[in-house]
């Protein structure tokens, strides 16, 4: 029983890096939770044979990479629409959704150890967990994927990812660096980091939630960068530039008046982010989920989520009174 209360003292402050391990691996914040929770029951399960040859952390982050990369055994990548490469789509067209690809998924900063004031941030930073890179990281195979994560991510040495791994040093440069030269292919642009946010972007904000509960498209629109991307899934088109974005929003919202939308302030990735309520005759219902970046003052990127079970995973209701 001491070794088993030794178990929980060491293995219950890893649960949020872990988690960001695993949401890092797999993109979805469902199959993240659900991974984290089997790496904690294997490793409950068998810490009568731990030997403490290495760390707890170090044996705890093997069962969950070796889980993460079972699981990717027999699931494709999760992609975002502008990963699927087509160009960019004509906002005036139809909208059409694939609710069978399994879209990549937002993350509460909370769940990830990704709040400002969070201490167990150790191993855990706003800029690994940003949207643009775990998009980016979908496009190694999986064993690539951990190699990266493990090394250029977490910052272990070649040795100790070997470890995890069960495979040579050796091995683990030579998948590391064929991992990095994918990775540059699709990297993040360095408008896409994640930062704290200035004053000016806070205002911003401010008048992003002003322009779109007040729905006036003219305002939305001069909150956007020039060649600012939007994108929704499960819908597969993108959208690129803040005139063609108004667009969209004009001709596709359901919503066409002033007090139609109700946006609640969120945070995930390290980003900002809201929930989006679309008003009917009793409420305001769940809509989607946007998560932002900026370029400077502008936002440069949208990503807006359209799957309502995002809500309860963020800590927001389904609906809200009128």
């Amino acid at each position: 029983m001491a070794d088993r209360q030794d178990f929980l003292q060491q293995a219950d402050p890893l649960r949020r890096e872990l988690m960001a391990h695993c949401y890092r691996m797999l993109g979805s914040v469902h199959d993240a939770e659900d991974l984290v929770q089997e790496t904690y029951l294997r490793a409950w399960r068998s810490y009568d044979g731990f030997e403490g040859r290495s760390s707890v952390r170090t044996w705890m982050y093997r069962i969950a990479t070796t889980a993460c990369l079972t699981a990717l055994d027999s699931q494709g990548k999760r992609p975002m629409p502008t990963g699927l490469g087509a160009p960019a789509s004509e906002p005036a067209g139809p909208l059409i959704t694939r609710p069978e690809v399994p879209w990549l998924e937002p993350v509460p900063d909370g769940m990830v150890g990704a709040g400002a004031d969070d201490p167990a941030a150790i191993v855990t930073s706003r800029e690994s967990i940003r949207l643009a890179l775990i998009a980016a990281l979908q496009h190694l195979p999986p064993r690539q994927r951990a190699v990266l994560i493990l090394r250029d991510v977490l910052k272990w040495r070649a040795a100790e990812v070997a470890e995890v791994l069960d495979t040579t040093t050796t091995a683990v440069n030579s998948i590391l660096q064929r991992a990095r030269a994918q990775l540059d292919e699709v990297a993040p642009s360095r408008d896409d980091r994640v930062e704290p946010l200035t004053a000016e972007q806070q205002a911003q904000l401010d008048r992003y939630v002003a322009a779109f509960e007040s729905y006036d498209v003219t305002k939305i629109v001069e909150l956007f960068t020039e060649d600012a991307v939007w994108e929704m899934p499960p819908f597969t088109g993108w959208y690129q530039g803040a005139a063609q974005i108004g667009r969209l929003i004009e001709t596709n919202c359901p919503a066409n008046k002033p007090g139609d939308l109700k946006l609640v302030p969120a945070r995930a990735n390290g980003q900002a982010a809201f929930g989006m309520y679309l008003r009917d005759e009793e409420g305001y219902d769940a809509f989607s989920l946007p998560v932002l970046s900026f370029n400077g003052s502008l936002v440069s990127h949208v990503s807006m989520f359209f799957d309502v079970k995002l809500f309860d995973v963020f800590g927001l209701p389904r609906r809200l009174p009128q």
